[in-house]
């Protein structure tokens, strides 16, 4: 078949958020996030990048990253992208998230050139869609009360922790809502010590899970933790590609999977399958991104057993629209591609 060369360009955008978000890391009240445009043939697909606003990560070297690989993304046949991701990581500097988006607004395009979803594309079951957890992040203990009451419309609330006071957040917590939570450290415990005795305390509080209590090298005190209880400790920061995951299978019980921090809905799959060799359970995660990125996460929910995708839910205003929303379960258009498009324009 033969394809005229693609136009590939970037669109950073500035995210607004309903609440300052605060993780163990830092805090940020609006995000920049990086989209990028896939045209040819009178189509066009689109992909997004997220990342974290402190620190090294800035949406303008998010699109110097990008602009490294729009030259092999031109040359490569979109049709056999099953092998981009290896050839795509070989590009120095090329970060997860900007590949993440070149990719995913090339395979928006090749799921709209074959007029078929991107979970067809895939062949997934649209059909199993696990409830999305509704992240509340740090604050004080009164806030986050109230965000939890926001979140009336989700059957499962994911809690931030880190400081302190984590027991007293989730007994805050616990007095407006019976719903399963889930609890994630961030990194933020700095021992197995300390870790045991928060975990400890929260298996008393119906806890889902415990997502990433330590910092990211420390394996084999996580391994340690896992030893000495029967909650779920699910790998994020320790977790980037499925190259990653059989130096962590022993220490956690499930992985957190991410689009940004695989590079792409790709390995993203490659993910799945090695966690199910190694027996270890997954969840489908999600930065701060617009319905662009979430919709690409929700075309692979079916895989997962847990799903948190929530980030275009934290916007004061998200500038797409994709999958929807049904009793707290994401459903992913039928249509073409991603399936997403701009949404519409609200009043002045």
């Amino acid at each position: 078949m033969s394809l005229n060369k693609p136009r590939i360009h970037t669109e950073t955008v500035r995210l607004e958020l309903k609440h300052i978000w605060t993780i163990s890391g830092g805090s940020a009240d609006f995000k920049e996030n990086v989209l990028v445009h896939y045209e040819r043939d009178g189509l066009a697909g689109i992909g997004e990048a997220a990342h974290l606003t402190v620190g090294e990560h800035t949406a303008e070297k998010t699109v110097q990253a990008i602009e490294r690989l729009v030259p092999f993304y031109e040359t490569v046949d979109p049709f056999a992208f099953a092998g981009l991701p290896d050839q795509a990581r070989q590009i120095a500097d090329a970060t997860p998230p900007a590949r993440a988006a070149v990719e995913m607004a090339l395979l928006d395009w090749v799921g709209r050139k074959w007029k078929l979803p991107l979970y067809r594309l895939f062949g997934l079951d649209a059909g199993r869609a696990p409830a999305t957890s509704f992240s509340i992040g740090l604050d004080t203990p009164e806030m986050m009360q109230r965000k939890v009451k926001e979140a009336g419309a989700y059957h499962i609330i994911k809690v931030k922790l880190g400081r302190p006071n984590d027991h007293e957040i989730i007994k805050t917590l616990r007095a407006v809502t019976d719903k399963p939570i889930r609890v994630d450290a961030n990194e933020g415990w700095p021992d197995k010590e300390t870790a045991i005795k928060k975990i400890e305390g929260l298996e008393k509080q119906n806890i889902e899970f415990v997502e990433q209590p330590l910092p990211r090298k420390m394996i084999e005190e996580t391994g340690w933790l896992r030893e000495r209880t029967r909650m779920p400790i699910v790998a994020d920061e320790s977790v980037f590609t499925a190259q990653d995951i059989p130096a962590v299978a022993g220490a956690f019980s499930g992985i957190n999977i991410k689009l940004m921090k695989a590079g792409g809905m790709l390995e993203a799959l490659r993910m799945f399958q090695v966690a199910r060799a190694l027996n270890l359970d997954t969840m489908l995660g999600c930065m701060i991104e617009t319905s662009v990125a979430i919709t690409a996460a929700v075309h692979l929910q079916s895989l997962a057993r847990w799903v948190d995708l929530d980030g275009n839910l934290l916007l004061n205003c998200d500038p797409f629209q994709g999958a929807t929303m049904n009793d707290g379960r994401w459903q992913p258009p039928d249509s073409p591609g991603l399936g997403v498009q701009a949404a519409p324009s609200r009043p002045h």
